[in-house]
């Protein structure tokens, strides 16, 4: 059981990528994000939380067995925070968006906005988990900046 947990922790080995595990890491979370678009928004959040709930007892493990503060292979929080910055936006017909709502995600990752910064100091799976959770979030309300800003130029719907 730990085996299969500390491989989803990784990203199925993602996070065994030499530059940028994160990035790499965060690729499953697109597979998240098409299956979960369908969904009306209020399921679409409701599933994105149980996901990101999920992450905590994962990354708890993998830290555990790879014995170091977040480590770099752990990136179940990448990828299982992702949905959180698609919620409600209705992209369906558009996926070029999904790469958008990476590269969005990915920034917000890397620059942490307050409070996700600090966050990340929280022990175990709760502090390894939740900065991505806060940077998703950041991440939603540019992305639907963004989607509402393509919608009125392009005449998206």
């Amino acid at each position: 059981m730990k085996k299969m947990v500390v491989m989803m922790a990784t990203g199925f080995g993602l996070g065994f990528a030499p530059i940028a595990s994160g990035t790499a890491g965060a690729l499953p979370g697109v597979i998240l994000a098409w299956v979960l678009h369908p969904l009306a928004a209020v399921w679409q959040a409701a599933a994105a939380l149980a996901l990101c709930a999920l992450s905590i007892p994962i990354c708890e493990v993998a830290e555990r067995h790879f014995v170091a503060k977040d480590d770099r292979r752990i990136v179940a929080d990448e990828y299982l925070t992702f949905p959180v910055c698609l919620i409600g936006i209705p992209w369906t017909e558009h996926a070029w968006f999904l790469g958008i709502a990476f590269v969005v995600s990915r920034i917000m990752d890397i620059i942490k906005p307050p409070p996700a910064r600090g966050l990340q100091d929280l022990h175990g799976g709760l502090g390894i988990t939740v900065d991505d959770v806060i940077a998703n979030v950041y991440a939603l309300a540019v992305n639907w900046g963004l989607w509402l800003a393509a919608a009125k130029v392009f005449g998206l719907a």
